[in-house]
């Protein structure tokens, strides 16, 4: 039997003989380094940046360096990654007859498990002196567009990698703390709630998995009424999710689909600025498992809280879910600078 300490220190489980992880004590690993160069060039390279004077577009990564890997830990999901990205983009001038062509690059040196999405650093940088104008239209409309692709990735990686990491344990359904649902019940209460006819499924194909409940509080510097605009305009909400909206029927019983109908549901009730109920999946959820997400505005001092409440997420999935409804905060607080500079 192979001892700690020797050979590889951390004894990827898998070599036994039995290939067997009791209780999920041992160190399980994923490199998913390639995987994240392929990711990071598919999510940056070709991405636009335009307003009303000039357009962008990101031609190559010049620099993509790190390594990324996502580990099983005593049953815990660990993702430690760490990359120092320098990308070149060029810009034109969009009308007039002075049709200049600019290069430039940006660098994203600090990319890390270690540092929130809104924490990562990004900076410009153009060759020629006169081209102030089109470096400041990237660092305000192309930073937080960088920003909400990196963490697309950080949500793709988690996403990705954590498929089969923790394997199921011999007393995993007796000894388990956490609360624990069934698909077959879950999608009977939710056929209910949106007043579907489908019926239970048959016990014998009912499966259950853990599930946990997330809340996050944020303040905005804005009205309750605009801030509760932002997730009932559809305008506002193509502006934060990058015109990425296949639906948005923003009343009871309307449905919703975001990000490449990765993120769909149905509103439950909309309580005009005090709250909005709806049911919530990411489409790599167990078939058909919604949660249910409550957004409650409440006026503060000068400000409006959003109070996010979220339960039914399957553990599995926890982290990435957290990272997604993080990056849709900045970008709305992005959005809602944008909103009241151009109308109030």
């Amino acid at each position: 039997m192979a001892e700690w300490g020797k050979g590889d220190p951390r004894w990827i489980v898998e070599e036994r003989p039995d290939a067997t992880n009791p209780n999920n004590w041992h160190w399980k690993e994923k490199n998913a380094t390639q995987w994240s160069k392929d990711k990071l060039n598919e999510l940056l390279v070709g991405l636009k940046v335009e307003d009303e004077q000039f357009i962008v577009e990101v031609k190559e990564l010049k620099r993509c360096d790190g390594e990324a890997s996502a580990n099983n830990r005593k049953a815990k999901l660990v993702f430690l990654y760490e990359w120092h990205i320098e990308g070149k983009w060029e810009g034109q001038i969009r009308t007039g007859e002075n049709r200049t062509k600019f290069e430039g690059a940006f660098e994203v040196p600090n990319l890390s498990d270690e540092n929130e999405i809104h924490e990562v650093n990004i900076t410009f940088s153009i060759e020629k002196s006169k081209g102030d104008k089109i470096k400041e239209m990237m660092k305000q409309r192309g930073e937080p567009i960088i920003r909400e692709k990196l963490g697309e990735y950080v949500r793709l990686l988690k996403e990705e990698f954590s498929q089969g990491l923790i394997l199921p344990t011999k007393n995993s359904s007796s000894t388990s703390n956490s609360k624990t649902v069934s698909s077959s019940s879950v999608n009977s209460s939710n056929a209910t709630t949106s007043k579907s006819s489908s019926n239970t499924q048959s016990s014998t194909n009912q499966t259950s998995f853990d599930t946990r409940e997330l809340t996050v509080e944020d303040t905005f510097k804005c009205q309750r009424s605009e801030l509760f605009q932002t997730f009932t305009d559809i305008n506002m909400v193509r502006a934060f999710t990058q015109n990425s909206v296949s639906q948005y029927d923003c009343q009871q019983g309307g449905q919703f689909a975001l990000f490449g109908d990765n993120i769909t549901g149905n509103f439950l009730e909309i309580i005009p600025y005090d709250r909005i109920d709806m049911l919530w999946r990411f489409k790599s959820w167990p078939k058909e498992h919604f949660s249910h997400v409550s957004l409650i505005f409440q006026d503060d001092v000068e400000q409006t809280k959003l109070i996010v409440k979220q339960t039914g997420v399957p553990t599995q999935f926890y982290d990435n879910t957290m990272v997604s409804l993080m990056t849709s905060l900045f970008l709305i607080e992005f959005d809602i600078i944008i909103f009241l500079f151009e109308y109030f």
